[in-house]
């Protein structure tokens, strides 16, 4: 009984039998505590006649979204109307944080320029921008801006096929022939073998220390195929064009308002947080780096892009996915200015039109997560690709 005991005993003082014991003692509870609060809140449902469970995603939605891009109208149902706030909102954050990304790399860069003009630019553009609201920010762009453009019979005409109205911005759109494929299916090789290529170009470099062109080279092949195979189909791409038709254009493709306001803020706004991420990366490199690229005879441009940023990005990645899942977050601000992104036509018409509020709340919270998730994972991923590989 004695030497059980000391057993006992000693694997209760074992880290390893403790960590796992405590850790499901805490998942346990924390399971509980999840099953509780569902249950009283299915209990009180109940008790107040309110049906849940997903059924009301395949009933008729009834109401219009102003952009889809996928098929939609009035006949739909709730489940479709989650798909279109789903891609108009992944739509707004992708093309927030390319733009992000490239203005706050462009200021970060000329905020540590040499020339006093371009960096005072630089700073006051940062000191600005990151120090209003971006709500504020939206507002401005959205009523102060945008809709102060004339009205469609008033379009200001950017060229032959292009128009800019309180409406938004029309232009041409391409229409696709059945001998169009041919042109993909070029643009496609193009891309293996601009890769190929640039794979090629970098063992060549680690061989024998000379720098083949890669950008020029890739740039024509991807200009060059397709532009070949454009003319050898027949030209099977014709665009069409927005013609005026009583009050509004029809035709064409159009950026409605609220998304051009949407993306203009949250672009603008989180390019001056990255502009002083990427100020602080270029800083933490040692500038004897920077000397000694020079004294091998690089001229600043390429020192800058062949040395000095590889080396900020192991700095730069780790804040820099913070304001991605920031500006992805901060999208739903677009409810305010009328924007169809998933918070304004999932949890706010439908939630209004159905009721089911914790359905409706948990699958918006569960994109968003979702959406963060994948982000992390990719910014993650790239971030142990750049990271120094250490014996």
């Amino acid at each position: 009984m004695c030497v059980l005991a000391a057993k006992n005993s000693n694997l209760f003082y074992n880290p390893t039998f403790r960590s796992l014991l405590f850790q499901t003692l805490a998942a346990a509870a924390l399971g509980y505590f999840i099953y509780s609060i569902i249950n009283n809140a299915l209990t009180n449902l109940d008790q107040r006649g309110i049906a849940t469970g997903f059924g009301f995603l395949t009933q008729e939605a009834g109401f219009g979204i102003g952009l889809s891009l996928i098929d939609y109208d009035e006949t739909f149902s709730y489940g479709r109307t989650f798909f279109v706030g789903l891609l108009n909102t992944v739509l707004v954050s992708v093309l927030g944080i390319l733009l992000a990304t490239l203005l706050g790399f462009i200021i970060g860069v000329a905020r540590l320029s040499s020339n006093w003009m371009v960096s005072r630019f630089a700073a006051v553009y940062i000191e600005t921008f990151r120090n209003i609201p971006l709500l504020l920010q939206i507002f401005f762009w959205y009523f102060a801006v945008l809709q102060a453009l004339p009205s469609p019979r008033n379009s200001i005409s950017l060229s032959e096929s292009v128009y800019l109205n309180v409406r938004g911005l029309y232009f041409a759109k391409p229409v696709f022939e059945p001998n169009a494929y041919w042109i993909g299916l070029a643009l496609i090789v193009a891309l293996v073998l601009s890769i190929s290529y640039a794979i090629y170009a970098k063992r060549k470099q680690k061989a024998t220390g000379k720098q083949p062109p890669i950008l020029w080279v890739s740039l024509s092949l991807v200009i060059i195929f397709p532009t070949v195979s454009y003319f050898a189909s027949g030209q099977p791409i014709s665009l069409e064009s927005p013609e005026l038709k009583g009050f509004n254009f029809r035709g064409g493709i159009s950026i409605i308002p609220e998304l051009a306001a949407l993306l203009l803020a949250l672009s603008i706004y989180t390019a001056s947080f990255i502009a002083e991420i990427v100020r602080a990366g270029i800083n933490a490199v040692n500038h004897g780096q920077t000397e000694a690229a020079l004294s091998l005879g690089l001229p600043q441009g390429k020192t800058l892009r062949l040395v000095v940023i590889p080396q900020a990005l192991r700095i730069i990645i780790p804040p820099l996915t913070s304001q991605y899942l920031n500006l992805t977050k901060n999208s739903s601000l677009a409810m305010a200015i009328g924007y169809p992104d998933l918070v304004s036509v999932f949890a706010g018409t439908t939630l209004n039109q159905t009721g089911q509020a914790i359905e409706i709340i948990t699958m918006t919270m569960a994109v968003y997560l979702t959406l963060s998730l994948l982000t992390s994972l990719l910014m993650n991923t790239y971030n142990r690709k750049v990271a120094l590989v250490e014996r």
